[in-house]
């Protein structure tokens, strides 16, 4: 049943927490992974997670399909997967004469692209189609996906041979960048004792995708203070080497800043943390906890940085403390 938006934000915090419960039935650990995939998905964006083999991506990205009723596709990204079996092709069916459209990988709600800087340059570009425009197209046709689409994108920062990095076309439409680490040790010693016994648990629907298309336009609407919209650009411009105003140890630093995109999803993404958090309107806490996933990988540092240990995300923090 829908709500109308005063309902939506004061329960915000509820359902999202209703959400990660059941999520966390599957998952050991990463809370704060798991809320910024929920509020990318509620804010319509795609995350990019760099990982290491086995931290349970594959899992987590079930667990939010079961419990957001979405439908789940998968696919282990090599060099010889080919276009086609992202965006699906045509095959003539010699009992009608016509040509037939067979659905890719990627016509579904929730699509994880494990390993997806092993594909080659020409996969990865039928992706970032799906990914900005919500269609594919195959032989001059186009086929529009079914809302709610959201990608979950995984690399390996460890592994570079046979890889093809992705240009920063692409990875500027990741809304997140998110950096896993290895769980603790008490989530390890949780790991151990409920993954190797019979313990299994259903996971509930809490929304269902009409419901988070709904909430998704509903987020939109939360307001936002002309000087929360004048922080946001300010912390995105002060990432670019070029600008006067820009700090002097950017332009030393940092070869190429945040493109226009960054500052949407520094808005978006704090208008969705606000409705989650119960709050009717954006406040500065808002940006500042989404500011580095936002940005990391929007930031370009130089073999200066590099000598001298500044990495993007070490780059991005300092901004945020000096802005």
């Amino acid at each position: 049943m829908k709500r109308d938006k005063g309902d939506w934000l004061m329960e915000g915090n509820r359902v999202a927490l209703a959400i990660l419960e059941q999520v966390k039935k599957a998952v050991v650990g990463k809370d704060e992974v798991l809320a910024k995939v929920l509020l990318a998905i509620l804010a319509r964006g795609h995350i990019l997670l760099e990982d290491i083999p086995g931290v349970g991506k594959t899992t987590m990205a079930l667990a939010f399909s079961k419990a957001l009723a979405l439908q789940y596709n998968r696919v282990q990204f090599t060099p010889d997967v080919m276009p086609s079996d992202i965006t699906g092709f045509s095959l003539f069916n010699k009992l009608s004469g016509k040509m037939e459209y067979q659905p890719g990988a990627v016509l579904c709600n929730l699509f994880l692209a494990d390993e997806l800087n092993r594909a080659t340059s020409r996969t990865q570009s039928a992706l970032l189609e799906a990914m900005q425009e919500y269609r594919v197209t195959v032989m001059g046709r186009t086929f529009t996906l079914l809302p709610p689409f959201f990608v979950l994108a995984t690399q390996n920062p460890i592994e570079q041979e046979g890889t093809y990095p992705l240009p920063e076309a692409q990875l500027d439409r990741f809304m997140f960048l998110i950096e896993v680490d290895y769980p603790t040790e008490d989530e390890e010693m949780r790991i151990a004792r409920e993954t190797t016994g019979n313990r299994s648990e259903e996971l509930k629907h809490i929304l269902s995708g009409d419901e988070i298309i709904f909430y998704q336009d509903l987020v939109r609407r939360v307001p936002v203070p002309e000087h929360i919209y004048e922080y946001a650009v300010k912390l995105v411009r002060s990432t670019r080497p070029s600008l006067e105003t820009s700090p002097e140890w950017v332009k030393q630093y940092v070869a190429w800043g945040a493109g226009p995109r960054a500052v949407q999803f520094l808005i978006l993404g704090a208008k969705t943390r606000a409705a989650l958090q119960g709050s009717y309107i954006v406040r500065k806490e808002d940006i500042d906890a989404i500011v580095e996933p936002v940005l990391m990988h929007r930031v370009v540092t130089n073999f200066a940085a590099e000598s001298q240990g500044l990495t993007p995300r070490k780059a991005v923090a300092r901004l945020a403390a000096e802005v």
